[in-house]
């Protein structure tokens, strides 16, 4: 059944658990055998590859043999509410009931995506993460994570009475408006998804080829390029000089957004960019652009100076940070009513 009730927190999962991040296009699998023991990590799965998670679950965990998870807790790739919860970019529908039923879990947990990379951000080090620019983070301070893939999604962590609160929400469907004199040519060519432009129609693999065809417009050139890949390559190697615009537009619209939520947070803990396009376009990121707008927050420019921003580069990060939660619950104040479904 679900556990609504209100203020419910977890003690324990039943060892071992399942832990995933689905994302619109990889759901990613572990499995945590105890509160000591590192997680084994199964293949990664094209979620085009299946009709369902159930089935995926089915073929990559309970296919491979080896120890049985008692229980799950999954990351998905946005809102959680109710028994039914689909994925924005995917068609996949999550339903922990079947789950369950299914798979015999004494639980099974539910997480927003991002909700589980701010949950990893405690435990990032030096070698997993690429600074960009010189801020400084203070050590309980408010921590920010935003991540550009198949969407683009965003979470915060925030320290309170010795625990860390992970507040996860859709900022990456916050509006997205035009500043320079060059957005404003490009602007009006950029398709829009249901008659807006949201951060999220710009800062994402589909939304990278929106801005790419929308400035090969604005230059009165028929695009070339059809997908992410090919506009992160050739803008990169300077092969198509509408490629290499689209990647320093891409790189100051996520600043601008960065920054935004960064004030909202008042993210004196960091900021983090995470998302597989981050760690692809890290020379771009570093060019200035992203930095620049990231800091252009007038009245409040020192204060955006001081803040920290960098590219997580450590693999796998959301799992180990389910996988931290999954083992410490304590460390975390994170509320479940709702969004928790026991055997």
């Amino acid at each position: 059944m679900s556990d609504g009730a209100t203020g419910s927190h977890l003690d324990h999962l039943p060892f071992p658990v399942l832990i995933g991040d689905i994302g619109g296009t990889n759901a990613r699998f572990s499995l945590v055998p105890d509160a000591e023991t590192p997680a084994e990590r199964y293949p990664n799965v094209h979620t085009a590859d299946f009709p369902s998670i159930d089935d995926a679950i089915d073929a990559v965990v309970f296919g491979a043999g080896g120890a049985k998870p008692q229980s799950a807790m999954l990351a998905l790739a946005g809102p959680i509410a109710g028994d039914k919860v689909p994925l924005t970019n995917c068609p996949w529908v999550v339903e922990p009931k079947r789950l369950v039923a299914r798979f015999g879990f004494a639980e099974v947990v539910l997480l927003n995506d991002f909700e589980a990379q701010s949950l990893a951000l405690p435990e990032l080090t030096e070698s997993d993460v690429d600074p960009i620019g010189d801020g400084t983070m203070t050590a309980d301070g408010p921590r920010l994570v935003v991540g550009p893939g198949t969407g683009l999604g965003a979470g915060g962590l925030l320290k309170a009475r010795d625990m860390w609160v992970p507040v996860p929400g859709e900022g990456g469907h916050i509006d997205l408006s035009p500043v320079s004199e060059r957005d404003f040519a490009v602007w009006p060519l950029i398709e829009h998804l249901n008659g807006r432009v949201s951060a999220e129609t710009v800062l994402c693999g589909a939304g990278m080829v929106r801005l790419y065809r929308a400035v090969a417009q604005a230059d009165g050139m028929i695009p070339t390029l059809d997908t992410p890949e090919e506009v992160t390559t050739a803008g990169l190697d300077g092969s198509n000089r509408q490629a290499t615009e689209t990647l320093d537009l891409f790189a100051t619209h996520l600043g601008r957004v960065a920054g935004n939520l960064a004030l909202v947070f008042m993210a004196t803990g960091g900021v983090f960019l995470a998302g597989g396009i981050s760690a692809r376009i890290r020379p771009v990121l570093h060019a200035g652009g992203f930095r620049e707008a990231f800091t252009a927050k007038w009245p409040h420019e020192a204060i955006m100076h001081r803040m920290a921003t960098s590219i997580v580069i450590k693999e796998d990060a959301a799992l180990s940070g389910i996988a931290a939660f999954a083992r410490a619950p304590a460390t975390f104040a994170v509320r479940l009513a709702g969004r928790r479904w026991r055997g």
